[in-house]
């Protein structure tokens, strides 16, 4: 397994994963990321300063990718993990706790003080994971990232 910036060629794939993963959880809904535009191309989307997006692969396939953005609104010395997902195989193996601490180092060298985040009840591996890394729950959202059927809002400080 290999974490690495993403490429344009890889935003076909991500954009899949991210999609399957939500339909697989029943959370293909409007207020989430399913409905992004920007996922389709999602390496132009994660350029500006501060940001990153990571994919991971396995065996030479993409299987997964989450990143790091200053999402408008949020505070100055606050980023937001945003759009983090793997391919069902995957789960389980340490690669996302890995993706993550990824994301956490690089928004530490961005000089972020915070990193936050928004999820959903459905997915409650993930918020378990959040929570195991020393993410904590806020009581309302932070920013403006328009997805309002995320009721679970967190963040670390870093």
């Amino acid at each position: 397994m290999i974490i690495r910036a993403i490429r344009k060629e890889d935003d076909t794939h991500i954009a899949t994963i991210i999609r399957r993963t939500l339909e697989e959880f029943h959370c293909n809904k409007q207020g989430t990321v399913y409905y992004d535009k920007n996922i389709r191309h999602i390496s132009e989307f994660m350029n500006p300063p501060g940001s990153i997006y990571y994919v991971v692969e396995e065996d030479g396939q993409v299987v997964g990718g989450g990143g790091v953005y200053p999402t408008e609104g949020l505070p100055d010395d606050t980023v937001e993990l945003v759009k983090l997902y793997l391919l069902p195989h995957t789960r389980g193996k340490g690669y996302g706790e890995q993706l993550i601490r990824e994301c956490i180092k690089f928004a530490k060298q961005a000089g972020y003080s915070k990193v936050y985040l928004e999820s959903m009840d459905e997915l409650n591996g993930a918020v378990s994971l959040y929570k195991k890394l020393g993410f904590d729950y806020l009581t309302s959202p932070l920013g403006k990232s328009g997805h309002v059927y995320c009721k679970i809002w967190m963040s670390k400080d870093i």
